[in-house]
């Protein structure tokens, strides 16, 4: 059973930074691991899950969501099956429950929420002014 840990919320001024990190855990090898899509999605309450953006294991190629591209950057740790999520130049409307999500295959959407496999508890980001 894959198991996906969030760390690294809290709370940051306007135009502050925040690491976040996903640890996974349950994957049966190294290999298996490398063949899977793992992403951030952003909730604020009674809104949808919005995607912030997707590192592709196998290759390392990210992509980002619209609100992310050129302030947030993915990076990753395969010896240590951890995703970071780097977000720099916060605002306040990136305020939400970041959760972490990881899909077998990377085949179809890549921010579209119903096609990931697993959830992480998620962790909060609060930008103040």
């Amino acid at each position: 059973q894959v198991h996906l840990v969030e760390s690294g919320g809290g709370s940051v001024q306007t135009g502050g930074s925040l690491g976040l990190s996903c640890a996974a855990s349950g994957y049966s090898d190294s290999r298996t691991y490398s063949r899977t899509c793992i992403a951030w999605f952003g909730q604020v309450p009674g809104k949808e899950r919005e995607g912030v953006g997707v590192v592709y294991i196998e290759t390392g190629a990210t992509l980002y969501g619209r609100s992310a591209e050129g302030r947030f950057t993915l990076s990753q740790d395969n010896a240590k099956n951890t995703v970071y999520l780097q977000m720099n130049t916060l605002k306040q409307d990136d305020t939400a429950m970041y959760y972490c999500a990881a899909k077998d295959s990377c085949l179809g959407l890549p921010l579209h929420a119903p096609l990931y496999d697993y959830w992480g508890q998620g962790t909060q980001v609060t930008v103040s002014s």
